[in-house]
């Protein structure tokens, strides 16, 4: 007995030395991220003064020399200013929730949620210690809120004291600014080696910073066609966008001044000024433990040395419009006196026509100042459009019919010379010499009308100003949605439970105007099969009014007013070429008429 009772206590001596040996040796306290238990929890006080994020300025955290028992609990604190009601965790220094007070989400009538999808495991602007692809740090930390200063800057400060460190996160606010700045600050202990943790791809990583897991509005790419989600980086010289499929994981590579998710109206960017201290950006878009789609970005930072580091990153978090983004660029247009930060580019309609989508942006903001209905402005912007693009319409049209003319001395041409390209080309163009005909007068037309409409279409469908703007009031209360007379609970395919009256006039528009098309004889399909022709005729419009059926009210209304423009424009054109036609002796022969038979006698 007395054998096993001494075999017992050395054994244990030995799983106690091994277990030590292995507490100290593998499991840094330092690093390690599950949260700490509740109970029987012995807990170093921490003094939570403000920080300085000055690299000069030690901080001001001081330790109780006695050490208490505690109860650890999670703790929620809600802060707001004009602009963001932002929801804050003890755990990890993070959010839980960014709410835009000035924009309200179609879908759920409360404010646009900037932190979506958010779990224990998932939180806005959460740590993890080393590469992306480790667990956040999820420990209880100290927190201070301090009133706001002489420069209107509200802060709320995070501290959690580990073994060789102590690490700081400290979130400062301005009332009407849509950006806030997040100083992440690592105050190292005597001996302290700094943070180098082993990252992908043989690099080295300090910690990673994330964005939230989503954006808002609510989004659900299964569903919302006319939403997106892209990722946005900049390297203080080019901007780039990707778009975000389904379950995506990525490295970007490359240089980055800032970088962030944007949607269809929002965007969410984190800009660094010392951005020589970013490893790499990653973007991902996996599932949620909801099973919704996230859509997130992560900063590495590279390896601190250092005893003591601060870093600093400003975080947009508003509207994707050009006056609230514009702000950053100018230093006496914003609080936080930012300049040159180019976020100004994350605008949605920064694309090879955005310099032509800008000039037709500041003609709608003309025009609303004038008619102060978007609705109206639409109308008004696109007959302009269509009346300045008349001739360039009129000269492609003849262009075709000029084509039409020469077409059957080309076939013999081209049958003459079909073993000769050579002299096949320099027959062709002594053809063109002869009739006058450009080829490029009827594609060059098109191009720049291509382009005018691809522009607008740009402008409708991701204009700022559209959202929540109404046109008639109880049919289209919202140009940047469908519009909606009458709803049922029944949920049909391609409909839904929603009547929607502009995708039928848009449909009755389109077949109305190929036929009218069809009658001026010059068409694109003017020499298609006729069951190609009924195809474009009627087919592809029917096609079209179910797929764009739940399409931004404001597009389909400036697609349906452009429609019947044209109807007029078209019928203008069909009499000026029969009336070329007749000049070319291409009428239609006049029918003889025979005397009347008299009466016999």
């Amino acid at each position: 007995m007395k054998k096993n009772y001494v075999l017992a206590m050395v054994l244990s001596f030995v799983v106690l030395c091994a277990y030590i040996f292995v507490q100290t040796k593998f499991i840094d306290p330092k690093i390690k991220t599950q949260p700490t238990q509740e109970s029987d929890k012995v807990e170093q006080t921490i003094e939570v003064n403000e920080v300085s994020s000055d690299e000069e300025n030690e901080v001001q955290i001081s330790s109780a020399e006695e050490t208490e028992i505690v109860e650890v609990k999670e703790e929620k604190i809600d802060f707001a200013t004009d602009k963001l009601h932002v929801t804050f965790t003890n755990r990890g220094g993070d959010i839980t929730s960014i709410e835009l007070v000035d924009h309200k989400d179609n879908k759920t009538k409360s404010f646009v949620q900037m932190a979506e999808n958010v779990t224990d495991y998932n939180r806005a602007f959460s740590l993890s210690l080393g590469s992306n692809d480790k667990n956040i740090v999820d420990d209880f930390f100290m927190v201070k809120e301090f009133p706001k200063d002489e420069n209107g800057i509200k802060k709320i400060v995070f501290a959690k004291k580990y073994k060789d460190f102590t690490l700081i996160k400290q979130y400062s606010f301005l009332e009407s600014e849509y950006a806030f700045k997040l100083d992440v600050i690592i105050e190292g202990n005597e001996g302290f080696k700094g943070l180098n943790f082993d990252g992908k791809d043989g690099v080295k990583v300090a910690y990673t910073l994330r964005s939230s897991p989503q954006i808002g509005p609510l989004y659900d790419p299964k569903l919302d066609r006319y939403e997106n989600r892209t990722f946005l980086v900049h390297d203080g010289k080019k901007f780039k966008k990707i778009g975000l499929g389904e379950k995506q994981y990525k490295k970007y590579g490359k240089e980055v001044t800032w970088a962030g998710v944007g949607g269809k109206y929002f965007c969410e960017l984190i800009y660094a000024p010392k951005n020589e201290n970013i490893q790499d950006v990653w973007y991902a878009t996996p599932r949620s433990h909801f099973d919704l789609a996230n859509a997130q970005v992560f900063v590495e930072r590279k390896a601190i040395t250092e005893r003591r580091t601060s870093d600093t990153y400003y975080i947009y978090v508003g509207p994707r419009n050009e006056n609230d983004l514009k702000v950053y660029s100018v230093a006496e247009n914003n609080g936080w006196k930012l300049k040159d930060t180019k976020i100004i580019d994350a605008l949605q309609t920064n694309t090879f026509l955005s310099w032509l989508v800008k000039f037709f942006r500041w003609m709608m903001k003309i025009i609303y100042k004038f008619v102060p209905n978007w609705g109206i402005s639409i109308i008004i912007m696109t007959v302009i459009l269509r009346i300045a693009m008349f001739p360039l319409t009129l000269k492609s049209s003849l262009g075709t019919l000029k084509m039409q003319e020469i077409q059957p001395r080309m076939n013999a041409l081209q049958n003459k010379y079909k073993d000769n390209p050579q002299k096949l080309q320099e027959e062709t163009a002594k053809l063109y010499k002869e009739t006058g005909y450009n080829p490029m007068s009827g594609c060059l037309p098109l191009i720049l009308q291509m382009m005018a409409l691809f522009a607008m279409f740009d402008l409708f469908n991701n204009y700022f100003e559209f959202r929540g703007a109404g046109f008639v009031k109880g049919w289209i209360d919202d140009l940047s949605i469908g519009d909606c007379l009458l709803t049922w609970k029944v949920t049909l395919p391609f409909v839904g439970n929603c009547l929607r009256i502009l995708p039928i006039i848009y449909l009755f528009s389109q077949l109305f105007y190929g036929k009218i098309t069809q009658m001026g004889g010059a068409g694109a399909g003017a020499a298609a099969s006729p069951g190609t022709m009924k195809f474009m005729t009627y087919g592809l419009p029917v096609l079209f009014s179910f797929m764009f059926y739940n399409a931004p009210s404001g597009l389909l209304l400036f697609w349906t007013i452009s429609n019947i423009i044209q109807m007029g424009q078209q019928l203008i054109i069909n009499k000026v070429m029969a009336k070329k036609k007749a000049e070319k002796g291409e009428s239609k022969p006049e029918i003889k008429k025979f005397p009347k038979k008299g009466k016999r006698r």
